[in-house]
Order: structure tokens, then C-alpha cells, then sequence
């Protein structure tokens, strides 16, 4: 629960800042929506264990993303509040990600998983072909 509750929080800060800043999401965003329900949904079918593989590949994925963006926004530090604070949210979101892949890997043992390396490895390829194509749409 106290991931979901985080993801959650996530996807409301991020609604608000699009809506803030009269930002257009990506035109596939109900398709990601729905991918990434089924994506859970079916590894959860499979076992804890196979999830939290799923959980360990997204979050990796997105630790790295969250990190690309605040090198990328790096020169801008200092430049205003607002994006100060934007770079503080997305340092928090990052970390709170990474902390999810420390639950799925120490708590829950996802690299014992049965096909560990064929569902990380799917869902990585996934989520960086999702992530690139999103960001064009």
C-alpha cells in the first residue's frame, strides 16, 4: 500500500504540473495507462516473485529516467524558484522509485524469481521504447 499510495501521489503532482503550466501529456497516455495495468496485472498472475521482478525492471528504468531529467535541468538551478522546486520533486519522486526497487530486490527477493531475467529484461526494453516513444507523442 505504501507504494501504491506514492505512485499515486506521483501521478497527481505530475496532472497538476501539466495542468499548471498548460502542458500537453503524451497522446498515448491512456494507452501507457492501460499497458501498465496489464503489465502488473500479469506478472501478479504469475507470483509475487514475478512481480516484483516487473517492480524492479520499472523502477530501474525510472530511477535512471527521473535522473536523466535533473541532469538535463542541471543548468537550470538557481534559475527560478518554481524550477527549484520542480528539480526537488522529481530528486524526491526518484528517490521514492529507487526505494521501491530496494522493497522488490531486499524485501521480497525479485531476482529469485522464476524467468528473472527474461521479465526484467522484457519490461526494461519496454519501458525505454515506452518512455522514448512518449516523449515524441
Amino acid at each position: 500500500m505504501h507504494m501504491w499510495n506514492q505512485e499515486k501521489r506521483h501521478l497527481e503532482t505530475f496532472t497538476e504540473l501539466l495542468t499548471v503550466h498548460n502542458v500537453r501529456a503524451t497522446g498515448l497516455k491512456h494507452v501507457c495507462k492501460t499497458l501498465g495495468f496489464a503489465l502488473g496485472a500479469g506478472t501478479a498472475l504469475l507470483g509475487v516473485k514475478p512481480a516484483m521482478a516487473c517492480t524492479e525492471a520499472v523502477e530501474t528504468v525510472i530511477g535512471g529516467h527521473y535522473n536523466d531529467q535533473l541532469r538535463e535541468t542541471m543548468c537550470l538551478r538557481g534559475y527560478s524558484s518554481e524550477m527549484d522546486d520542480l528539480r526537488e520533486k522529481i530528486r524526491k519522486f526518484r528517490d521514492e522509485e529507487l526505494e521501491h526497487l530496494d522493497i522488490a530486490v531486499n524485501s521480497w527477493d525479485s531476482k529469485s524469481s522464476f524467468a528473472h531475467g527474461l521479465i526484467t529484461n522484457i519490461v526494461k526494453t519496454g519501458c525505454i521504447l515506452a518512455i522514448w516513444v512518449c516523449k515524441r507523442i
